[in-house]
């Protein structure tokens, strides 16, 4: 019987992980869920100090803009999605047929918060916006932004893509 701590294929296994461990340091750490390659907003206070980070469905269209999340019964933890629109301008939104209460961020050309609409009622039909021109508009759970200490001044980062409106 060979000894295991001088058996020259236990060895050459532990050579093996070992040489495999800087790799493993290399790569990156995402949170639960997150997947590197995907569409991500970073939110930071005006020090840059991160406040959260969300995985984002991006409203590029006219008609991705119009049906948003309507219909859907579940939005994750860490998930949003960010409406872009072609020229800053007054934006309004309103909740038919959404089934989830929503923040709903309005943000500038300078990627600055401009507004925040917290806990949207759902299936409402009212007009909701905030004062000043958006080109983005970022939607997530109802009660994220006060989880998160988000507030209006506060900036978007975006990660792994760059926004712009396709019509």
């Amino acid at each position: 019987m060979l000894n295991p701590h001088t058996d020259p294929r236990r060895y050459l296994r532990w050579r093996s992980l070992l040489a495999l461990l800087p790799l493993l340091a290399l790569m990156p750490v995402m949170g639960p869920g997150c997947d590197s390659k995907q569409p991500a907003v970073a939110i930071v206070s005006p020090t840059g100090q991160p406040l959260a980070t969300l995985v984002v469905e991006i409203a590029r269209t006219r008609t991705q803009r119009e049906v948003g999340l309507m219909f859907r019964k579940h939005l994750g933890a860490d998930r949003g999605m960010l409406f872009v629109f072609a020229q800053p301008a007054p934006q309004a939104f309103w909740m038919h047929n959404t089934l989830i209460p929503l923040d709903m961020l309005f943000v500038g050309a300078d990627r600055r918060i401009l507004g925040i609409v917290a806990n949207a009622t759902p299936m409402s039909d009212r007009s909701l916006s905030v004062q000043g021109n958006a080109l983005y508009v970022l939607e997530v759970n109802g009660g994220f932004c006060a989880r998160h200490g988000i507030a209006a001044g506060d900036r978007l980062r975006f990660v792994n893509f760059t926004p712009s409106a396709a019509d």
